[in-house]
């Protein structure tokens, strides 16, 4: 499916957030069961503050790519991985080795399912563990440098992807997307 199949027609100018009142030029507003559009007055929507609306409905959108991408690299990584695996490649790149408590409150997931992901990662030599100088009863989880290259190899392919769709954008909008991105996520942290 398409970029243009999961949001309307795929037309410059969707998911910026429009001014209270205004649509985004092209943008198909989302319809209410009863017939009506949402941000109309209709009773699915009346009251609620429409750029909250357009927000929710874009991070919807986003979130839906966001984890089908991850799916296929995580794939490009190994065959058998599944989606979660990807994010955990990118903790471990970026914080260094960790113990799977501490990955599984980052990612907000229980114990036993870090410790699922976790195991097929080792079963395939991608991530190890060693124990944890601050505590030899525990562990920390780390990449290898099978699953570090073959990790690499494909972030790679996927920042050239990004530079590629971005590069009418201006560096300070993408500037500007990556903080506001940030700010978003430290404010939904724990």
């Amino acid at each position: 499916m398409g970029d243009a199949d999961v949001h309307g027609s795929g037309t410059a100018g969707e998911g910026r957030v429009p001014p209270p009142g205004d649509a985004p030029t092209g943008a198909r507003p989302a319809e209410d069961p009863a017939g009506g559009e949402h941000g109309q007055g209709t009773p699915a929507t009346a009251g609620v503050d429409r750029v909250f609306l357009a927000l929710e409905r874009e991070l919807a959108v986003f979130l839906r790519r966001a984890r089908a991408q991850s799916g296929e690299m995580a794939r490009e990584v190994h065959p058998e991985l599944e989606p979660a695996a990807y994010g955990l490649f990118v903790r471990l790149d970026d914080a260094g080795p960790q113990r799977a408590t501490e990955l599984a409150g980052y990612f907000g997931v229980g114990k036993a399912t870090m410790s699922r992901q976790l195991r097929a990662l080792e079963d395939l030599g991608l991530v190890a563990r060693d124990p944890d100088p601050a505590d030899g009863r525990a562990s920390l989880v780390r990449l290898t440098d099978e699953g570090r290259n073959r990790f690499r190899r494909v972030r790679d392919a996927r920042r050239e992807r990004y530079v590629r769709k971005l590069a009418d954008w201006d560096r300070t909008e993408v500037a500007e997307l990556a903080r506001l991105l940030n700010h978003f996520n430290v404010r939904f942290e724990g």
